[in-house]
């Protein structure tokens, strides 16, 4: 096991570039394929490309938004303290590295963008721990154990096409000859039980990869986001008083507006039921916030302190917006789709709809974008050849988050709040992405015979 982890290491050392050049790359080997593989002109390669760019904005806003308040609140009230102590139940390496693993997939479970963003500072309170309490711990290891875990959050209650295709007036809705309820797909027996599978597998192999004492790499606190005991030491500003100062270092101000988020969000879930999205986590996020901080003064600081986190998504997601757009405006990712479909068996169709969405994945980095391309011409195979449409649903899920955690834009956020490089942490996730390969593939197949 250690020789094959030494080599993966050394190769993505040596091949893996940091995440903004691998964007760059995509992004060729997106305008060279569609050039290749469509009729269309290179001119309109070229404009899909551009058109594309702007795509993403209001999804970029909101990830952006994500990890600002997850920053937040991981830095305010008591919730350091909390982290810190549950940060410090695994008490040996090896039960670290499977911890950080599983709660990164529990919160994924709950909604994607916790994966990454609560199991990279989860890694890094884990590894503060063990370096306080004078123990080692492989911290490269750490962070790709937590990236790793979410490889189930399509799964899970935030899973883009399982919802899609349970919501009225869906795309898909005529095709499927009805709404496909929740019940059979997140909610299926044969779903819950390859999440249990997959995260066990996933937290045993990676307690299993730690290096030899001598190779070891501790936390440097200096390259991680900064301790919030640290940041929370600055004050009010000096020199100032009178009501303006008051008003920014009062708490009812905050309260207020945390109190009355509350109440929005609470009325949303009432009206709506237990829908989830990215603008009602965020806007959960910003309530609990702004109920922790002391004042508008405190929150301003942290969140200063936490804006260098969100320059490389703002730099990279455009990229792959454009990919996004070349790929679909030109037909190539449907004609892809479409082959793919075309070479299946009602037997190997939900397996090969897996394989293909993680391939799909690796230029289309989004559950819902893809879902709507590929999901078509997949069920019009499955209806041909008698296959169960929700195998069809979770083998695209499935495909979408298996090569999730090795794509370097999927991982920008637990990069961001672990300070570690991209090629550490995925080529650790990268031997953990093989081994969740037998779990989810298997977990299709059992249910195609179920």
């Amino acid at each position: 096991m250690q020789k094959i982890t030494r080599a993966v290491i050394r190769a993505f050392d040596r091949y893996m570039p940091e995440p903004f050049a691998f964007g760059i790359v995509m992004t060729l080997a997106a305008l060279v394929l569609t050039w290749w593989l469509t009729p269309a002109s290179a001119e309109k390669v070229v404009m899909s490309w551009g058109n594309g760019l702007a795509s993403l904005l209001p999804f970029i806003t909101q990830v952006c938004l994500t990890i600002l308040f997850a920053y937040a609140l991981a830095h305010l009230g008591p919730v350091p303290a909390y982290l810190e102590r549950l940060a410090g139940l695994p008490r040996t390496a090896q039960g670290a590295y499977a911890f950080v693993a599983v709660f990164a997939g529990c919160v994924s479970l709950i909604a994607w963008p916790l994966g990454t963003i609560l199991g990279g500072l989860m890694a890094r309170q884990v590894a503060l721990a063990f370096r306080h309490r004078g123990q080692k711990v492989h911290y490269p290891l750490l962070g790709g154990a937590a990236f790793s875990g979410f490889v189930v959050w399509h799964m899970g209650y935030s899973g883009s096409a399982p919802l899609l295709v349970a919501t009225q007036g869906n795309p898909m809705q005529e095709q499927l000859g009805g709404l496909l309820p929740v019940t059979q797909t997140t909610l299926a027996t044969f779903n819950l039980v390859t999440i249990v599978l997959t995260l066990a597998t996933v937290a045993l192999v990676a307690s299993l990869l730690a290096p030899a004492d001598a190779e070891l790499e501790e936390i440097d606190e200096s390259d991680a986001v900064q301790d919030s005991k640290q940041e929370n030491q600055e004050g009010p500003l000096p020199g100032r008083s009178g009501p303006a100062y008051r008003l920014e270092n009062s708490r009812w101000l905050t309260s207020f507006l945390g109190v009355l988020l509350i109440v929005y969000v609470a009325n949303w879930f009432y009206s709506k039921g237990i829908q989830l999205d990215l603008n009602i986590v965020n806007w959960t996020f910003l309530a609990a916030c702004l109920l922790l901080t002391r004042s508008a003064s405190e929150f301003s600081q942290v969140l200063m302190q936490a804006g260098r986190a969100v320059v490389p998504t703002l730099l990279q997601y455009p990229l792959y917006a454009g990919i996004m757009g070349v790929m679909l405006n030109t037909g190539l990712v449907a004609q892809l789709a479409d082959y793919f479909a075309r070479i299946g068996t009602a037997e190997t169709l939900p397996l090969i709809a897996f394989f293909s969405g993680g391939v799909i994945n690796m230029f289309i980095p989004s559950g819902g974008a893809q879902w709507a391309v590929q999901g078509p011409a997949f069920l019009a195979a499955a209806e041909a050849l008698g296959t169960a449409p929700e195998l069809i649903v979770m083998g695209v899920a499935y495909g979408d988050q298996w090569t999730n955690i090795i794509h370097p834009f999927v991982v920008i956020p637990l990069l961001i709040m672990t300070g570690l490089p991209a090629n550490k942490v995925l080529s650790y996730s990268f031997i953990l992405f093989l081994v969740a390969t037998v779990p989810l593939a298997g977990g299709l197949i059992v249910a195609g015979f179920w």
